[in-house]
């Protein structure tokens, strides 16, 4: 059943009236250096939810897990990452949506990440269109998304570009718009996928999104 499917989300957290839709949840945080976890607190960035909201729209009713590392200021570490990353792996989760990205390379987010894929687990990570890598989206076996313009919402494109592996709906429901939101929209579309066909390979998920992509290659813009 598609309630038994769960997937992590790694962001700010969740607004009060999405809390129902939450199975687990679970705070990471530096203090003078140090990583503390403990329960949630209240979305005061706001990022998490748009997309919990965006990833719900096209995920239907599966379980997930909120791991938040963002607090107000919008700012993370790859530490608190790992350490969220190790936690859903503790919650059997499926899959991993990671709609950030941090510029430098760390080994404790590496091995994190290495650690959750041996495992099984399915991961994503938001990538910029242009400009330098990012990480995680930029380790090895994790599953690129960025914003395509041409896509409109449930629709996601075949990239195999350096910077994404695919595309997806650039703006929320509300507006807010990036490559943020697309990942968290192709997660969804990934999350449905393993709730109809639990046990699915990554391989031929990856199969089943290529073949169902509304448009394979780059965008072109300024031509025909």
């Amino acid at each position: 059943m598609a309630a038994d499917v769960r997937i992590g989300l790694i962001d700010s957290g969740f607004a009060p009236a999405q809390a129902d839709g939450v199975t687990a949840s679970r705070r990471f945080w530096l203090e003078d250096g140090e990583l503390h976890e403990g329960d949630v607190q209240p979305d005061s960035l706001g990022h998490g939810q748009v997309v919990l909201d965006t990833f719900r729209r096209q995920a239907g009713p599966v379980g997930v897990c909120m791991a938040q590392v963002f607090g107000e200021r919008g700012q993370t570490s790859p530490l608190q990452i790992a350490a969220a990353l190790c936690w859903l792996l503790e919650q059997e989760v499926s899959l991993v949506s990671m709609s950030l990205g941090l510029r430098t390379d760390r080994p404790v987010l590496r091995d994190a990440c290495a650690r959750l894929q041996a495992a099984g687990v399915l991961l994503c990570a938001s990538s910029p269109a242009q400009g330098e890598p990012v990480y995680p989206a930029s380790y090895p076996g994790v599953i690129r998304i960025t914003g395509d313009a041409r896509c409109a919402p449930g629709q996601w494109s075949w990239l195999g570009t350096r910077q994404a592996d695919f595309g997806a709906h650039v703006a929320a429901h509300n507006g807010v718009a990036g490559a943020s939101v697309a990942c968290a929209a192709l997660a969804g579309t990934l999350a449905a996928h393993l709730a109809r066909q639990p046990g699915i390979s990554r391989d031929a998920l990856l199969q089943a999104l290529r073949q169902g992509a509304a448009y394979h290659g780059p965008e072109r813009r300024g031509h025909d």
